[in-house]
């Protein structure tokens, strides 16, 4: 049975998104506040979080920020505001995804199985040939779905793994915003220069020495980016 946590200070909100997810043969567990949702991931098994930004207590930006020093679940998050400045924050503190309120609840049944799907591969480790793929000192095992830069561990969220992977991949292909996000998301590209941008920066924070100087994830200026062939 997958889990899933709705965290929404507005109880009518949580009883509608939990509705519909049932109905795909989701478990929906319920939370109100940020140190609610928090608490219950420590002691529940959860696969995949959708919190609301503006909440009492402890608000969904704080308690993302929380969950992402030891989980990498994959996190939607719920936002009343429609402004690009809200989004980017949402990427920017940890999260995967954004719905902004008012939302078409079929469109966030999407993206949860979407993200499920992401989550489900990156962590099966149940392949039948292990793939390496190596460009420098950085490493990425597609069987257990560890990624090593100069033989150290880095932690990437689902998103980020399939970004770098794709772009790994195809060593020296440049592949544009819209490219990349169709590849990833699974969904045409509108409005995705944001999105994805923020997750190339998360990236390259993760695996470059200097990610002002890349010395992997390039951007090719007006076209998109690539993985330096080495």
């Amino acid at each position: 049975m997958t889990n899933i946590l709705v965290c929404d200070d507005d109880k009518e909100i949580v009883d509608a998104i939990a509705i519909y997810l049932e109905q795909e043969g989701y478990h929906i567990l319920k939370a109100y506040d940020g140190e609610e949702a928090i608490q219950i991931l420590k002691d529940e098994d959860v696969q995949l979080l959708i919190i609301d930004i503006m909440m009492p207590r402890l608000d969904g930006i704080h308690a993302t920020l929380k969950i992402r020093e030891y989980s990498s679940i994959p996190i939607i998050i719920l936002s009343a505001k429609s402004e690009d400045a809200d989004k980017i924050l949402g990427l920017n503190i940890g999260a995967d995804d954004y719905v902004s309120k008012p939302f078409n609840p079929l469109e966030l049944v999407a993206r949860v199985k979407s993200h499920l799907r992401r989550y489900t591969k990156l962590g099966n480790i149940q392949e039948d040939n292990m793939q390496i793929y190596r460009v420098g000192g950085l490493m990425m095992n597609d069987e257990t779905k560890e990624v090593q830069v100069d033989e150290e561990f880095v932690k990437l969220t689902p998103i980020e793994y399939n970004i770098l992977l794709l772009l790994v991949k195809n060593q020296g292909r440049v592949f544009s915003i819209d490219q990349i996000y169709e590849n990833i998301w699974n969904e045409e590209a509108i409005g995705a220069d944001n999105t994805v941008a923020v997750h190339i920066r998360h990236i390259r924070e993760k695996i470059e020495i200097n990610p002002k100087e890349p010395r992997y994830l390039k951007v090719v200026w007006g076209v998109g980016y690539k993985i330096e062939k080495q």
